[in-house]
């Protein structure tokens, strides 16, 4: 490789650098509260571990939504920014944030209907059941910042700028993780007072996030029209954030089944799981960001190079957490519970967990490539098959079979597997490499 090219491509990794380490911490910050709060929690005993368990997974789909949103509104912004039309990607972030009021308001009153149905059928033990009703009725009105958080970040990513909402998600963060163990021990509130902790977090973010825009000094009136082709573009990360949802409910479901200890070592394990895939979804971010501005100004050779270039990092990403998780897998069980019963089913768990990761970290960026050059069809059609095909029929048979923690791990191993296939192959093509403002 001549000097010049290897110029080029260190170049080319300081700028996804600059905007993916930023963009780690945000993305860090929500999980590593939810570890805190896991561990916080789990040091009150079984019941509330496993009630946090199940609320938690209940919460998740507000997250899903959150999610798409950030996602779609990333990918939008970061064309029309790319093609020089800054207050155009500022706009997207205005009608993302009415649709995050929207959306939210629609999840609260579906959470608080469906509450104690919903986490009867998640949880095999009745008073895990109560305690995670209880959690979740108050946990759901952190909703509305959640989810404007995720409008925020959208178009932020969009323009590039991943170091104000670094101090936004940070600093909310850091205050509701010092709140969450004054609550529950000082104050005596147990598993309420981490409901209430969650709350204060994400509607302080939110409120931040709606500040920056309101600052912008955009139109804040919504536009259907620019809304409802947010929503188009959202049809299809809805149908595959749908897919995701279902493996992590029918996974919770079934662990569930294996009994208390076990549903406990499964929540600790896809915590950590979520959270080392948020972390390496910092590479994707970055994708996202440039490629969408790449491809927003005609240039698809600086499109393939970020694709090339973001699918190493997130390749020596996931070595690097797999390392880390191999080596703490005698001690990390352990800062989240005493339970023995719990630590054996974690050691189970942990070699699949582990494994995993580098794998993980090429799937992840590479997901940030197609989201960012707007090739969601394709991300979703893939993601459908790889839960039908892999992940659900094995965790279900693992249910049916008594395989325990084993099999529902092996069913996530092979949806990674089918996913990291099908991105290689896209890649490889030039079907996804779409130039101009719009896609």
């Amino acid at each position: 490789m001549s000097s010049s090219a290897v110029a080029t491509d260190r170049a080319l990794t300081r700028r996804i650098a600059a905007l993916a380490l930023p963009a780690l911490v945000v993305l860090a910050a929500e999980p590593l509260y939810v570890l805190v709060d896991t561990a916080v929690v789990g040091h009150l005993g079984r019941v509330p571990l496993a009630a946090v368990a199940v609320g938690g997974t209940v919460m998740s789909l507000a997250v899903w939504f959150g999610t798409l949103m950030a996602y779609g509104t990333t990918g939008r912004a970061a064309r029309r920014f790319g093609a020089g039309d800054r207050a155009g990607a500022v706009a997207e972030g205005v009608q993302a944030s009415w649709l995050a009021l929207a959306t939210s308001a629609l999840l609260m009153a579906f959470a608080q209907i469906f509450a104690g149905p919903l986490t009867r059928v998640l949880a095999g033990d009745p008073g895990a059941a109560a305690a995670a009703e209880s959690w979740l009725r108050i946990a759901v009105f952190g909703i509305p910042g959640l989810l404007l958080a995720a409008a925020g970040n959208g178009w932020m990513r969009g323009v590039q700028d991943t170091r104000r909402p670094l101090y936004f998600v940070l600093g909310a963060n850091v205050l509701s993780a010092i709140l969450c163990p004054l609550l529950v021990y000082t104050a005596g509130w147990g598993l309420i007072g981490s409901a209430v902790a969650n709350v204060a977090a994400q509607s302080v973010t939110g409120g931040l996030f709606l500040w920056a825009i309101i600052r912008e000094r955009a139109p804040l009136r919504p536009v259907p029209r620019v809304i409802g082709n947010q929503l188009v573009l959202g049809r299809d990360l809805l149908i595959r954030g749908a897919a995701f949802q279902a493996c992590w409910l029918s996974a919770t479901a079934v662990a569930a089944r294996f009994g208390v200890a076990a549903l406990g070592a499964h929540q600790i394990a896809l915590q950590l799981w979520f959270f080392a895939a948020l972390a390496l979804d910092a590479v994707a971010i970055a994708a996202q960001s440039m490629v969408g501005a790449a491809l927003g100004a005609g240039d698809e050779p600086a499109a393939r190079a970020v694709a090339r270039r973001v699918t190493l990092v997130g390749g020596i990403s996931g070595v690097a957490f797999a390392v880390l998780a191999a080596a703490g897998a005698g001690v990390i069980p352990g800062l989240f519970t005493s339970d023995r019963a719990v630590h054996d089913q974690a050691a189970v768990v942990w070699p699949w967990f582990a494994g995993m990761l580098p794998f993980a970290g090429v799937v992840y960026a590479l997901d940030g490539v197609l989201i960012g050059a707007g090739d969601v069809g394709y991300l979703r059609t893939m993601t459908l098959l790889g839960a039908l095909g892999g992940f659900l029929p094995l965790i279900w048979l693992a249910y049916a079979f008594d395989w325990g923690l084993p099999g529902i791990w092996a069913g996530l191993a092979m949806f990674t597997l089918v996913r990291l296939v099908a991105l290689l192959l896209r890649w490889r093509g030039s079907r996804w490499a779409v130039v101009g403002a719009t896609r």
